[in-house]
């Protein structure tokens, strides 16, 4: 079965910067472990990154969410942790938005039968790049790991994680390990 994990905004604005909270720190290992599994077995493994320019408070977003992140080259822009060193040889998508249109319509031309996703923010860029995964390819299996996404809103969270079960995305509990199904 040919599987693909999407690490989404894994940044560090998003984890120990601008944006920051503890849940975000909390789920490094469990993302590291999963983008190892995946590259030892062969599996693909890419990742998008929040990418903004200086002219961030001009924008939408800017206007809604008035804290300057994840502007291009800066070190909050940068991936967190130990996951720069997994993911250096794994295909990037900059997005300037919540969802990745471009992982989107790179999706479509692919043939995979499962799309696992993991990062921060679950109710955020999660939900969203989940969704265009469902459209770009609606026979794959897409699943979203609880215990490897994040969100600073407990609330938000578990209403993401229910969005995402009512869009026939599969939501392995917390406490579900690192063993994704038909592995």
């Amino acid at each position: 079965m040919k599987k693909l994990l999407i690490v989404v905004d894994y940044q560090n604005d998003f984890v120990s910067g601008a944006l920051g909270f503890p849940e975000a720190v909390q789920i490094e290992e469990g993302i590291c472990r999963k983008i190892r599994q995946y590259q030892q077995q062969g599996q693909d493994v890419v990742y998008t990154m929040d990418t903004h320019g200086p002219d961030y408070a001009q924008t939408q977003e800017g206007r809604k969410l008035p804290v300057v992140h994840c502007v291009a080259g800066a070190e909050g822009w940068r991936l967190y942790g130990q996951t720069a060193a997994l993911l250096k040889d794994c295909r990037r998508f900059d997005k300037p938005s919540f969802g990745s249109l471009e992982l989107a319509d790179w999706l479509k031309d692919q043939d995979y039968q499962q799309i696992e996703l993991c990062g921060v923010v679950t109710n955020i860029c999660v939900v969203s790049n989940a969704v265009l995964c469902k459209a770009a390819l609606p026979e794959a299996e897409i699943i979203v790991d609880a215990a490897c996404v994040a969100s600073p809103d407990p609330k938000a969270q578990q209403a993401a994680l229910e969005t995402l079960k009512s869009v026939q995305i599969a939501v392995l509990p917390a406490d579900a390990g690192e063993i994704s199904p038909k592995a």
